[in-house]
């Protein structure tokens, strides 16, 4: 499953040494996971980790509309030559950093901002943009992880995913495709499960276009 998304990761690396790219870390200490860093470029592919020297990356494709919302938000936030830190009195909820890089040969240091929580309404939209992400990563390991190894969980792991989707938290759906085909055609997996994963993957084909889905 991840060696698709390594030939990707590849393409991106040649992509994003000559676009810009908007990088999110987020370190929660405690939390699960404690770490979380998503890499957006121009073109749409973006790169999540759970470590910073993570070798096992998942490597996605979004769509335009979705990259130019990414990029739209951190210019309005002056690709982040500004403090977003509220200064109020709340409780720890995680050092978040938003890094804006141009990609040019010359740049000599990114511009970037840490805070903990931003009142600023684009800094909190831009948040919650990449905490979707991090939310559909979270799930599609927890279906590759069942569809790997605990085939009795699959049932479950597609109800979390289809409560994300309900709550329009979902990104970059067909990502999970190649994930419902395998669970679609092996009869060792819950009949339940596999009509689920029908459904799911006939609707995502169904909204997506086709250079996406493939």
């Amino acid at each position: 499953m991840r060696l698709a998304g390594a030939m990707v990761l590849l393409s991106a690396g040649l992509v994003h040494a000559a676009d810009p790219r908007i990088v999110f870390t987020k370190t929660f200490p405690g939390s699960a996971p404690a770490y979380v860093e998503i890499t957006v470029g121009k073109t749409g592919i973006t790169v999540y980790k759970e470590a910073p020297d993570d070798n096992n990356p998942i490597t996605i494709q979004l769509s335009q509309a979705d990259s130019d919302t990414v990029f739209g938000l951190a210019d309005k936030l002056d690709h982040f030559t500004r403090p977003v830190e509220s200064g109020l009195k709340v409780a720890f909820m995680g050092k978040k950093t938003f890094r804006y890089e141009t990609g040019a040969p010359d740049e000599k240091k990114p511009a970037e901002v840490t805070f903990n929580y931003s009142t600023d309404p684009n800094a909190a939209a831009l948040l919650d943009w990449f905490e979707r992400v991090a939310e559909s990563e979270r799930d599609f390991i927890e279906l590759e992880r069942t569809v790997k190894y605990d085939k009795l969980g699959v049932q479950n792991a597609l109800i979390l995913i289809q409560v994300t989707r309900d709550e329009k938290r979902l990104i970059a759906p067909q990502q999970f495709l190649p994930l419902l085909d395998r669970v679609v055609k092996n009869e060792s997996y819950l009949h339940m499960a596999r009509e689920r994963a029908a459904a799911f993957a006939d609707e995502i084909r169904a909204l997506t276009p086709p250079a996406a889905a493939q």
